[in-house]
């Protein structure tokens, strides 16, 4: 089957007072139509930095500085900004992972919904309400036609994230990227979301893009993986084979930072040091200075991410050791 969208070695750079830096580090990976693909990686490793340049979204101090996104093979890069916004909810749409920021405050929730319908498919302010109000009931609203009349605020916070999600597959969307969507929710909460989502995923057939830090909603709800570090892919996969036989230090890091059962007063595992600063990414191997395989080589010359196994992508100089154990 071939991917409804791929991105080819996507750079991002970012305008500081102390210089430009560059946030996105050549990424490249693919998603099917159906499929879920995780984004994984700890906070600042670019996950949300290449959602956003796929979707459009950059803010003013950064642009895109190299490569391809290709929707059904039209490079949504080189689109003028009139064709990419007629995409913006048919071909691609965003979930937010803070829905009160997202959703405009001052407007009811039903004008936001319809909003949509009356851009993309023309319809009446009446016609464009009643879908609203359906797909309010379609994501698990309660007595939607009297909600549709609510602000934002008036709405928990998981109704909130309900709501963006229903915005973001008004128009049926061939890709959906759905950054952090559950965070600051309950265990309770954020199950019915991502239930939510992989309910839509698989009716409407959409490509889901989930950009996480949770270990646990990867190993549940994706098909695929990649791993992030310091803006680029460190490792990819499928994640039962990434998650039972990881072939870089990073992921195997993340995967015994998983809290488990131990004994009263044993320290947790976790990974030593902090990601590099972006002003300051050290030659060779970004991770090498928190790597307990580091070597000589491993500060001197950076690995490319390449084949480590059938399905398997892995940028580390030392992959085949991790195979072997």
């Amino acid at each position: 089957m071939t991917p409804v969208l791929e991105v080819d070695r996507l750079a991002v750079d970012i305008r500081t007072p102390a210089g430009t830096v560059r946030a996105v580090r050549e990424v490249s990976f693919s998603v099917r139509s159906g499929e879920t693909l995780a984004l994984l990686g700890e906070s600042g490793c670019g996950k949300s930095m290449t959602a956003q340049a796929i979707a459009g979204l950059l803010d003013p101090v950064a642009h895109v500085a190299g490569g391809a996104v290709r929707l059904e093979g039209t490079d949504l890069l080189t689109l003028p900004p009139a064709q990419r916004r007629k995409l913006a909810g048919p071909g691609l749409a965003i979930v937010f992972q803070d829905a009160l920021t997202a959703l405009n405050p001052v407007q009811t929730v039903g004008a936001q919904l319809a909003e949509p319908f009356r851009i993309h498919e023309r319809l009446s302010r009446r016609a464009a309400l009643e879908r609203a109000v359906e797909l309010m009931e379609r994501v698990g609203i309660p007595e939607p036609r009297a909600r549709a009349r609510a602000h934002p605020h008036q709405f928990s916070g998981g109704m909130r994230q309900r709501l963006l999600i229903a915005m973001a597959m008004a128009l049926r969307p061939k890709v959906l990227l759905a950054d952090e969507p559950t965070t600051a929710l309950d265990v309770t909460v954020q199950a019915q979301i991502m239930e939510l989502l992989r309910e839509l995923r698989t009716e409407q057939q959409t490509a889901l893009i989930l950009i996480t830090h949770d270990l646990a909603v990867v190993a549940e709800e994706a098909d695929h993986v990649a791993v992030m570090y310091a803006g680029s892919i460190v490792e990819a996969g499928r994640v039962t084979d990434v998650f039972s036989r990881p072939r870089h230090p990073y992921t195997r890091g993340l995967l015994d930072s998983v809290p488990a059962e131990v004994a009263r007063g044993v320290n947790l595992k976790s990974i030593p040091g902090s990601p590099p600063d972006l002003h300051a990414v050290p030659a060779g191997c970004a991770f090498h200075a928190r790597c307990p395989m580091a070597t000589d080589v491993c500060a001197e010359r950076r690995p490319a991410l390449t084949e480590a196994g059938p399905g398997r992508l892995s940028a580390c100089h030392h992959w085949k050791e991790l195979a072997d154990d």
